[in-house]
């Protein structure tokens, strides 16, 4: 039940309204073409058993143009942009494939969940967005579906890459030994990225062209070159189409194989390639700002009953079954006993659904949410998150001091960050290497 939770916004969601106006712009001059008779689409890359086309490539290449332009970075030339542009586009062909033959689904009430943080994010009410959108000519129908999208690729990811990510004892003390040794591990860092992709298959002269192009954007962006449009036009990384930006990230977030190469960056510098299995790496160092840390937290005592959807119950039914549970357990029924025989919690159904003390960031943001008005012995009503169907009593508040503890966490979860990374990294290319992708002229 409890680990480190996904971002609730996928990435298209933060980019607001106002590009989303070229989305719609796109859509509506396929529909006028329709209307002239001439020819709508055509298939640009087939992928496995499914295909991208031309209208999506279309849409994508506008509306990263234009929030590349609104970031004020010199676009590169058209060609290349159009080819980044595609490989995403592969890329998420691939992972939807995978998501779809996996099961991964969203449901409509995570969907709906989402896009009340897209529209508070725009200073609008949920109701308020689909006639919001239809004014810059965008079908909320297809919107809806394009963050379902975003939305079931985080849960592949989290499926796939960071539920599998493990952090041993001996990694936790070798990690706080270190941040002893070195305060400026707490030091948050800005960091930008471009990757010169390998493959695991590379034949010698593959390597070879992908190491002299390392070194030739190396020594570019050692120049004084722009770094943010060299990554838009070579790197393979997923962060390319962002101008290879990671953000602010902890010292001790970093990913492994580039925290030791960062602390000896200063402001502005550009690090020499640096090869891993993925390939080859640069990176630049930004800016970097001082951190802080706390001790004490305010906890949380909490049990939960869990149940999952399946095939012969679906959300409605689910929900129902959680709400007549807490009408008995209203009526005098013990919440832990019901817990040990209803809940599908692996983890905690046999202590009675108690999950213990625990602060914040412990869990899922919509359990998070749903806990934080609860007093004391109140029983919440049935919510949804990505685990399922819970309800919830709290058992009590307090304030601890935990700074042994919350080192302990806060390493976990920093260890798991610097591994998240590379280790996508590595599952989008074992992917994309195992795929069939032909592209079409």
């Amino acid at each position: 039940m409890r680990q480190i939770a996904i971002s609730s916004v996928p990435m298209c969601m933060v980019l607001g309204l106002a590009a989303l106006a070229v989305q719609g712009s796109a859509s509506a001059q396929t529909r006028e073409l329709a209307t002239q008779g001439e020819l709508l689409d055509r298939v640009v890359a087939i992928v496995n058993d499914g295909v991208v086309l031309n209208s999506d490539l279309d849409t994508q290449l506008e509306v990263i143009s234009e929030r590349l332009r609104q970031q004020k970075l010199e676009l590169p030339p058209q060609n290349v942009l159009r080819q980044q542009v595609l490989e995403r586009l592969v890329l998420q062909e691939i992972q939807v494939q995978r998501a779809n033959h996996a099961g991964v689904k969203v449901s409509d009430e995570m969907l709906n969940s989402a896009l009340q943080d897209v529209a508070k994010r725009n200073g609008l009410t949920f109701t308020q967005l689909p006639d919001t959108l239809k004014q810059q000519g965008i079908d909320y129908a297809e919107y809806r579906e394009d963050i379902r999208k975003e939305m079931m690729l985080q849960l592949l990811r989290q499926r796939d890459v960071l539920q599998h990510i493990s952090v041993t004892p001996r990694e936790i003390d070798q990690f706080l030994d270190k941040q002893a040794k070195t305060p400026s591990e707490r030091n948050e860092y800005n960091v930008s990225h471009i990757l010169i992709a390998v493959g695991q298959e590379a034949s010698p002269a593959q390597q070879d062209a992908a190491a002299k192009r390392a070194e030739e954007v190396y020594t570019r962006a050692k120049s004084g070159e722009d770094f943010a449009k060299l990554a838009v036009a070579y790197s393979n990384s997923q962060t390319a189409l962002e101008g290879g930006a990671l953000g602010w990230r902890k010292g001790s977030e970093l990913p492994t194989f580039l925290a030791d190469l960062i602390a000896k960056l200063k402001p502005g510098e550009v690090s020499e390639p640096l090869r891993t299995p993925t390939g080859y790496h640069i990176i630049r160092l930004n800016e970097v700002r001082g951190g802080t840390e706390n001790a004490i937290e305010d906890q949380v005592h909490v049990r939960h009953i869990l149940m999952k959807t399946n095939d012969l119950a679906d959300d409605a039914t689910v929900r129902g079954k959680l709400e007549a549970l807490r009408e008995r357990i209203l009526k005098g029924e013990d919440f832990g006993a019901v817990a040990q025989v209803t809940s599908q919690d692996p983890g905690s159904a046999a202590e009675g659904g108690d999950l213990g003390w625990a602060g914040p960031g412990t869990y899922a943001p919509e359990f998070e949410q749903a806990i934080s008005t609860l007093k004391d012995n109140e029983i919440s009503e049935p919510f949804h998150s990505q685990f399922g169907w819970h309800i919830v009593q709290m058992l009590g508040h307090r304030r601890f001091d935990n700074t042994d503890e919350i080192r302990r966490r806060q390493a976990v979860e920093a260890i798991r960050a610097s591994k998240a990374d590379e280790e996508t990294e590595l599952w989008l290319r074992r992917m994309r290497d195992d795929a069939y992708v032909e592209f079409k002229s």
